[in-house]
């Protein structure tokens, strides 16, 4: 698992900034709740939430006994579900965040799940979330990594922090492929943890990158705070204020503990 360090420095930030900060996914969605936005925008943002959230709303599923592919259409079936029948104007802003919301009407969803079988299943005109192989491949690694001796909200905590610690990880790497630094990310990234064994040394790296160790290490701390920048803002698109986002953060540096 990620080192659960560079979430803890974040978390204990606090909120020395404004507590309410530019549109994000999900205060667009409960915008278009109260009439403020339109129902078209909310949707696309809704979309972007659920490509991340895929993963642990499918283990979820697994985790109560469907196979793999009855647990992929049950996970498309609902977001299409979601989406196309406004679930989102239920929410009560006032209790939970985004998560929990996607939990709880998951859970509503699958205790009518064979009354709505009939009509949302795979290829009937209902609008699925485009998904690549790569995705659902990872969602069922997801499962089997946390499913051993876990609750089913319990699998669905932890498969969400992964979730979101993968999400991160793809932005940044994304953005150092555009800095066309793609070798150094790829040199540096043990130093965030997770990787099968420890980091290469500073020493190591110094030969095979060619530069000082000083530099190196400006490098590591630079990427440690990039990933840092990069998980908060994921964080911060499926809740409205910064205070939201702080009690999100020490919630995924928890799981992520205890992982």
């Amino acid at each position: 698992m990620i080192e659960a360090s560079g979430v803890k420095a974040l978390a204990g930030n606090g909120c020395r900034q404004s507590d309410l900060f530019p549109p994000t996914h999900w205060s667009v969605v409960l915008a278009a709740r109260r009439g403020e936005a339109e129902p078209e925008v909310a949707q696309a943002a809704l979309g972007e939430l659920c490509q991340t959230y895929w993963p642990p709303l499918y283990s979820f599923v697994r985790s109560r006994g469907y196979s793999v592919h009855d647990a992929q259409d049950l996970t498309q079936s609902f977001f299409a579900y979601l989406i196309e029948h406004k679930i989102y104007v239920r929410v009560d802003r006032q209790k939970g965040r985004f998560r929990s919301f996607l939990l709880a009407s998951l859970k509503n969803f699958l205790s009518h799940a064979s009354d709505r079988e009939r009509t949302l299943k795979r290829g009937s005109g209902q609008s699925f979330l485009p998904l690549h192989e790569g995705q659902i491949e990872n969602a069922e690694s997801l499962f089997q990594t946390h499913s051993v001796k876990s609750s089913e909200d319990r699998l669905f905590d932890r498969s969400w922090a992964a979730a979101l610690v993968a999400a991160g990880l793809e932005r940044l790497a994304a953005d150092y492929k555009g800095e066309s630094k793609e070798k150094l990310f790829k040199e540096l990234r043990p130093f965030l943890g997770g990787g099968a064994g420890p980091p290469p040394t500073y020493a190591e790296l110094t030969i095979r990158l060619g530069m000082p160790e000083s530099t190196l290490r400006s490098h590591v701390t630079r990427l440690r705070a990039r990933y840092r920048e990069v998980l908060h803002a994921e964080v911060r698109r499926t809740v409205e204020t910064e205070a939201q986002a702080q009690e999100e953060l020490h919630e995924l540096l928890r799981v992520l503990t205890e992982s």
